[in-house]
């Protein structure tokens, strides 16, 4: 086994290290799966005694439905009495909120427009002033035609849906703007019916909405009052039906960001759907919230107490139109006790997922943002040392090209030590390489590799190199390497930030648009990611031959070492541009950094050592005896000469 051979195997070893490292669930991530079974089996427990009740809520609320729909749909009054008689049966003292105009309400501030429906009392579209989609439009995240959302109610042993219902407003307006530090509330109110035509102003379920100017929080109580006569006795918990489809907002979809449901346990830990397939999931312990979470941004239902369970699910339709990305759905257990007057405190966020703006609420919005939390280091590396660099060079106002461009100066700065402790090392062993190829001429057959194994560590303890010194630094900075690829992605300050030819720093800058599709690769040439694979190639080779093995390597070794780089070519190449060049800029900095230290480094002098080294009396460590006892059993016994 010769030198190039134990290299070889040092760093797949390092590899396979750094990747168990990074792939092994942290103690958050078992006790998240731990309490995800938990939920499974108490589930399971109970979820036959509730199939039953749901199947008849899902027939009666069906039911419903169609009898709404003919109500509407007839508009001759010799039908009026026989229409009102069918809601009677399956509304009871709702029927005459069955039938409706689809009157809408608006409320807005600085940075929303929300639209209030009157069918349903819910919010029906949401308008993020600040944002545009991919192609220009008004940001709208979900689809408002196909959006449902309500509470499941059995009202005098009749299942009732509040989606299917008209609400009216409290007040004779159409919404409010509000701004600054004001406040406004806008109460949409579902009354019970006094008689065939007249509604009960004094027993309603509401939903008050209160807005504050210049936030992205909306509050959301849900108020009984005067209902306790209607419901049924011995409820404790309500179930909150909550489904849309999600748009495509962006010109790409990062597969490792992608839209599903994040939820946080309560006073414990975010977890989520999976992000590149269809999945569901039934939580039977407490929620703080549920999240319809994009890329950028994210719907999220928060609860100011809990909730008591919830049922969430990602799915995707048969031929699903392509500006939706994912269809998602959630029930959600809201706690709930008949009584005279009831409140439900809740709050919606709308809004995008920026570290700052979630970070302020206190709630762990922020764990949606895809920074590393699975590997400690990487969150670290990301939240406390690039995040707030990024926010300072922000606030001069600079192009976020030059921005990044900075970020890698001052990283590649702080990472200059360990560079130089590689390009050390690596000096070290050129100088040894002549006495190495002696070793190798001397012991050329395969079973002398022992032998040439143990010449070889003699040779490096008497010159006082350690052949692992330049492993260790690669492997130090692969975590930081890591955090590079999930900050720029998921970072909103890049989405639609221009720079060169890049028109969206957060997505792929396609410089040529192919007519024909390259498996693996795409449809399109993005100039970034083919100057990063170059410069990275070359960067290898440099690094080759520093090394001083160019022409001695493993022939696999060789070719994957070079093949890497082609099959980030794929990869990136669909990916933010962002992240591309800042890669790009960090092989550019890199080569920078080998030509200054190959003029500072004097081979001479590094040879002068290694001679005063070997003439040193040496101990022997450990990992030489064990290398020595090896050989013995082999029948070598290297005090003979």
């Amino acid at each position: 086994m010769d030198r190039n051979t134990i290299y070889g195997l040092i760093l797949i070893f390092a590899i396979l290290v750094g990747y168990s490292v990074w792939m092994t669930p942290s103690s958050e991530e078992i006790e998240a799966k731990a309490r995800k079974q938990d939920s499974i089996t108490k589930a399971n427990n109970f979820q036959d005694s509730l199939a039953a009740l749901e199947r008849t809520k899902q027939i009666a609320i069906e039911k419903s439905r169609d009898s709404i729909q003919q109500s509407q749909a007839t508009v001759n009054g010799g039908m009026v009495s026989q229409t009102n008689n069918v809601n009677r049966e399956l509304l009871g003292v709702f029927a005459n909120s069955g039938q409706g105009e689809d009157d809408l309400f608006t409320l807005e501030n600085e940075l929303m427009k929300i639209t209030i429906s009157a069918r349903g009392g819910k919010v029906y579209k949401v308008d993020l002033k600040d944002y545009e989609t991919y192609d220009s439009l008004p940001l709208i995240p979900f689809d408002p035609e196909q959006t449902h959302f309500g509470l499941n109610l059995f009202v005098q042993g009749k299942s009732i849906n509040t989606d299917n219902l008209y609400f009216q407003p409290l007040v004779d307006e159409t919404g409010f703007y509000v701004d600054g530090d004001n406040t406004r509330s806008f109460s949409m109110r579902l009354y019970t019916d006094a008689s065939d035509s007249t509604y009960n102003q004094n027993s309603y379920i509401e939903f008050l909405y209160t807005m504050k100017g210049n936030d992205y929080m909306l509050d959301y109580d849900i108020n009984f009052v005067g209902m306790d006569p209607y419901l049924e006795r011995g409820m404790n918990y309500l179930d909150l039906n909550w489904g849309t489809e999600m748009l495509q907002l962006e010109k790409s979809v990062d597969r490792f960001n992608g839209p599903t449901i994040y939820y946080k346990f309560y006073q414990d830990d975010v977890d989520f759907l999976s992000e590149a397939k269809d999945d569901e999931e039934d939580l039977v312990n407490r929620i703080k919230w549920v999240s319809f979470k994009q890329r950028f941004f994210s719907s999220t239902l928060i609860s100011k107490d809990f909730f008591q369970s919830a049922k969430i699910k990602t799915f995707t339709l048969e031929n699903q139109h392509p500006h939706y990305l994912r269809s998602m759905e959630t029930t959600i257990g809201l706690p709930f006790n008949v009584a005279p007057e009831v409140n439900i405190p809740m709050e919606f966020y709308f809004g995008p997922n920026k570290f700052k703006i979630l970070k302020k609420y206190d709630l762990d919005l922020e764990r949606q943002i895809p920074l590393g939390w699975s590997f400690f280091l990487m969150a670290w590396i990301n939240r406390y040392a690039v995040l707030p660099v990024f926010n300072f060079l922000e606030g001069f106002g600079w192009n976020y090209g030059i921005i990044i461009l900075v970020l890698t100066i001052l990283l590649k700065i702080v990472l200059f030590p360990i560079a130089y402790k590689s390009y050390s090392s690596s000096a070290k062993m050129r100088v040894l390489k002549p006495e190495i190829e002696e070793i190798s001429k001397k012991y050329p057959k395969k079973e002398d590799a022992m032998k040439k194994q143990q010449a070889t560590m003699n040779l490096y303890k008497q010159a006082g190199v350690n052949p692992m010194a330049g492993c260790i630094p690669m492997l130090l900075q692969f975590p930081i390497l890591i955090a590079m690829f999930r900050f720029f992605p998921s970072a909103i300050e890049l989405r639609q930030q221009s720079f060169l030819w890049a028109h969206d720093l957060s997505s792929y800058d396609s410089i040529l648009n192919l007519p024909f599709n390259i498996p693996f690769y795409g449809n399109h040439v993005s100039l970034f990611t083919l100057l990063m694979t170059i410069s990275t190639l070359i960067y290898t080779k440099m690094n080759q031959d520093m090394m001083g093995s160019g022409q001695q390597q493993l022939p696999g070794m060789k070719t994957m070492m070079y093949l890497m780089p082609v099959m980030f070519l794929g990869i990136f190449n669909n990916y933010a541009s962002g992240l591309s060049y800042y890669y790009f800029l960090a092989n550019i900095i890199t080569f920078g950094q080998m030509f200054l230290i190959r003029r500072t480094i004097d081979e001479k002098k590094i040879r002068k050592q290694i001679e005063i080294n070997k003439k040193k009396p040496k101990k022997k460590s450990n990992w030489q005896k064990r290398l020595e006892d090896a050989a013995k059993q082999r029948g070598y016994n290297p005090s003979k000469k």
